[in-house]
């Protein structure tokens, strides 16, 4: 597993406790972490998240809201609305990763820690918070499409390594 995932694993489980705990975030993030052994990374990007996600919760919370059909966040399950809080943060925030993998990190965590049901529910609230995005930041369709050209740039390059010439299109 990667460090960006079991930082997003760390992050669910701390806004999880959050749900249940009106206490201090920086008491709260330093007792989680005294019982856990983590990489530097992971805890770096996990408090991240986690601060990011309580300083803009009302924001993230109504792109969810604006975004989920017949369902108030409120009455949604704990570990779902999290797991949607951490990737409308990284969808808002998070201009290096690709908002697909964004998606799909989300809906591989619901699987995990929620239900299949619940994984189709995040992909749905999930593309059309990034559909609204992309109409309002334009940035987040440049990087897909970035991401793509990088990579037939690459299948070009090692293309042209194997046999000598380029891949004609």
């Amino acid at each position: 597993m990667g460090k960006r995932r079991t930082s997003r694993e760390n992050a669910l489980q701390i806004l999880f406790e959050l749900e249940f705990n009106d206490a201090d975030l920086d008491r709260v993030l330093a007792g989680y972490w005294n019982s856990k052994k983590s990489e530097g990374q992971v805890q770096e990007y996990a408090n991240w998240l986690v601060r990011g996600i309580v300083a803009r919760k009302d924001e993230v919370d109504a792109l969810i809201q604006g975004n989920s059909k017949h369902w108030r966040i409120s009455r949604m399950a704990f570990v779902d609305r999290n797991i949607l809080r951490i990737a409308v943060f990284e969808l808002l925030e998070e201009k290096l990763i690709a908002p697909a993998i964004v998606i799909n990190e989300a809906i591989e965590i619901a699987k995990r820690y929620s239900s299949d049901e619940a994984a189709v529910f995040v992909n749905g609230v999930l593309d059309a918070v990034r559909k609204k995005l992309a109409k309002t930041e334009p940035r987040q369709e440049s990087i897909e499409a970035n991401a793509n050209e990088r990579s037939k740039q690459t299948s070009k390059q090692r293309t042209v390594r194997s046999t000598g010439r380029a891949k004609k299109n």
